[in-house]
């Protein structure tokens, strides 16, 4: 009498072969096929990963900016002065650091409320952007400090430039009710060069500017004082 096969046996064959390092049965000619809904889960989290780098590049820029004054903040602009430093001292470029304090904000602020002081703020900040290129930077460093990175010039006109920018903001008006106001900006110039770094260039122009701040406020000084002798009677009688 014949014994019946037992029906584990084709199982028991095909682990065999795959033991003998033959291919699984459901692939062809010696390549696996990828079953369909692996596929679809591998696209599925390739999507997911693009979505998130975007999302962390987008979160990264706008802890980089200024949300006021659609500018650089002082982090995005300490970033953007690394990047220029190692690309001077790799090619031997030039460029300068520009600080800008703006003069009388703290008195607008204190007068007519901090709306008319971010009203001075964007208008200083356009004004500065309106004055350089496209390639340099202009940031917002905190408070009523502003940064300019310029590229490409000499320090001869490095000064050119950031008087031309102090010139273009005292030129700025701004009328709350009845009462015009001026707000004005002393700048302090540090030039960029193989031996600089981001934290020394940063001390200099703000040791400059200090001391542009108060050449600026004896000229202030000295020119009220020649007003005032001017009009006094004295003077008209003479």
């Amino acid at each position: 009498m014949k014994k019946k096969r037992i029906a584990a046996a084709p199982t028991v064959a095909r682990r065999a072969r795959h033991r003998r390092g033959r291919p699984p049965a459901w692939s062809e000619g010696g390549t696996s096929a990828t079953p369909e809904p692996v596929g679809r889960t591998i696209r599925r989290l390739k999507r997911e990963l693009a979505k998130a780098l975007q999302r962390i590049e987008e979160l990264t820029a706008s802890a980089e900016r200024d949300f006021l004054l659609g500018i650089v903040n002082r982090r995005g602009f300490s970033r953007e002065l690394d990047r220029s430093i190692a690309y001077i001292k790799r090619y031997h470029a030039t460029g300068a650091l520009i600080l800008l304090d703006v003069d009388r904000l703290k008195p607008i602020n204190d007068a007519f409320g901090h709306a008319a002081g971010d009203q001075v703020l964007k208008a200083v900040a356009a004004s500065l952007v309106s004055q350089v290129r496209s390639s340099d930077v202009v940031g917002r460093l905190g408070g009523d400090e502003f940064g300019v990175l310029l590229w490409n010039l000499d320090e001869v006109d490095a000064h050119g430039k950031a008087i031309a920018l102090e010139r273009a903001i005292d030129a700025l008006s701004f009328s709350f009710g009845d009462t015009t106001v001026h707000a004005g900006a002393s700048a302090g110039i540090a030039i960029l060069d193989i031996w600089m770094d981001a934290q020394s260039a940063f001390e200099a122009a703000d040791r400059a500017m200090y001391v542009r701040k108060a050449q600026r406020r004896l000229q202030s000084e000295i020119s009220a004082s020649e007003r005032a002798a001017q009009s006094s009677p004295r003077s008209s009688r003479t």
